[in-house]
């Protein structure tokens, strides 16, 4: 809600994030879960949704906060940064990620899950955010994730006959909605 508060009426901008620190275990984990599929290539989707996860991860870096990062496309879903601390040269690996291939939505979502189970019986007082970027092109039926504080979706669905999926999602969820454009721009 701060990050909701800072931005006001303005477009939200990475500076309007906003991470709560906490004594004793890392401050937060920030578990992103990237959507990867053909269907983020198209209007540089993912690129955008790159761009986006760098300034996130520098931002955690910034705020000592600890990252992980599940990309999903095809028919897997791949931890590509198990929790850990954010470091300054995040661009440098998250570029090659490339991306085509169906939605396996439910599969990333599975595997986010199961990445903050361990992490909540190993730090049960970390606070655990999960921040999904995907522009919801799936019919699969989704669960919530588990083991989260909190949960970001960053709607990167665009153009005339936008799908609403991302909203309906988070909407089910309890969880914070965003189009990945107001955060852009």
């Amino acid at each position: 809600m701060a990050t909701l508060r800072a931005r006001r009426n303005a477009r939200l901008d990475t500076r309007h994030l906003r991470y709560r620190r906490k004594h004793g275990d890392a401050a937060a984990l920030h578990c992103f879960v990237l959507d990867c599929s053909s269907s983020m290539l198209s209007g540089k989707r993912l690129a955008r949704a790159k761009g986006m996860l760098v300034a996130l991860f520098d931002r955690a870096y910034r705020e000592r906060a600890e990252v992980a990062l599940v990309c999903f496309a095809g028919d897997r879903a791949e931890v590509r940064r198990q929790p850990g601390a954010a470091h300054w040269w995040n661009e440098r690996w998250i570029a090659p990620i490339g991306g085509g291939g169906g939605t396996p939505l439910a599969l990333g979502l599975a595997s986010a899950s199961n990445v903050l189970e361990r992490v909540a019986r190993r730090k049960p007082m970390q606070q655990r955010w999960l921040w999904l970027l995907t522009d919801g092109s799936t019919n699969e039926a989704l669960h919530a994730p588990m083991a989260t504080h909190r949960v970001i979706v960053v709607d990167f669905d665009a153009g005339f006959a936008r799908v609403g999926r991302c909203e309906a999602l988070a909407h089910a969820w309890h969880a914070d909605y965003v189009r990945a454009r107001d955060l852009l721009d």
